[in-house]
């Protein structure tokens, strides 16, 4: 009799613990499955300027209270857009990052809305040694002649352009790269009033970049340099006009009065004046 009510409490024990189990097992799946947020992130590497694809998504759960505004819990409504900063593996893909619904894959996609993109040629010492990559900024110089109020022309460099950012160098866009690049095109990001004056630049003269801290705001504004500043020469004198001399004009003084009488000779006759 004990051992069969024995048996009885300790089956009675075994189904409450079982359903204890049961029930705490579905709060906890309830409870953790309102905490969290699919994300779409990328699957892996994606570069400047590349339309999405869906092998290059995949949705993750992500903490709710922790999910970066503008973030995709759909990956068909990714399908497609350009982003505008490359991504790393597993990082959330956020509006703030692509590019207007409709934009085409490609340089084009990562111009500034009133922008324009120009591309200069460039050398190992135009192009700063290489060190002038995606996303930074530089200045632009130019070499040319600077005609004086003597119709005496004279060397002058002078900054033309200030805090231009480098779109891409030759033909690579990327931003991650920090390996410096000698190539023979960089390609700039500027306003078209700035594309105008850069055009005028490299017509007039020898285009040279000046690579610049990149959170560096202050553009300063110069004179230009020449040989004389250059040399710390004083700017010459005008030169004076040769002054000739003036001719003194002379007239023709009148005769002086005489008193003349006549002389009768002979036949002959004369007139004496004294």
């Amino acid at each position: 009799m004990k051992n069969s009510r024995a048996l009885v409490m300790l089956a009675f024990a075994l189904l409450a613990g079982l359903a204890a189990v049961v029930l705490a097992s579905r709060w906890l799946l309830q409870t953790s499955s309102s905490a969290v947020t699919p994300v779409a992130v990328a699957a892996g590497a994606v570069n400047l300027g590349e339309p999405l694809t869906q092998g290059q998504l995949r949705t993750i759960n992500w903490p709710t209270g922790s999910v970066p505004p503008g973030a995709f819990t759909d990956e068909k409504a990714l399908e497609g857009r350009v982003v505008l900063a490359s991504l790393a593996p597993g990082e959330p893909v956020l509006e703030s990052k692509l590019a207007p619904i409709g934009t085409k894959g490609g340089l084009s996609a990562v111009i500034g809305s009133g922008h324009r993109a120009i591309t200069v040629r460039v050398n190992d010492v135009v192009g700063v040694a290489g060190f002038a990559l995606p996303g930074n900024y530089v200045d632009v110089i130019v070499n040319t002649q600077q005609a004086g109020k003597t119709d005496t022309q004279q060397s002058i460099s002078k900054i033309v352009l200030e805090k231009i950012l480098v779109l891409a160098v030759a033909q690579q866009v990327s931003r991650d790269d920090t390996a410096p690049k000698v190539v023979n095109a960089v390609t700039l990001e500027v306003t078209p009033d700035q594309a105008e004056k850069l055009d005028l630049a490299r017509s007039v003269g020898t285009l040279s970049l000046v690579l610049r801290n990149q959170v560096d705001k202050q553009t300063p504004s110069t004179d230009g340099a020449t040989k004389l500043t250059l040399f710390d020469m004083p700017a010459s004198a005008p030169v004076a006009e040769p002054v000739h001399p003036v001719r003194a004009k002379y007239a023709a003084r009148p005769a002086a009065k005489r008193d003349c009488v006549g002389v009768l000779s002979g036949v002959t006759g004369s007139v004496e004046c004294f």
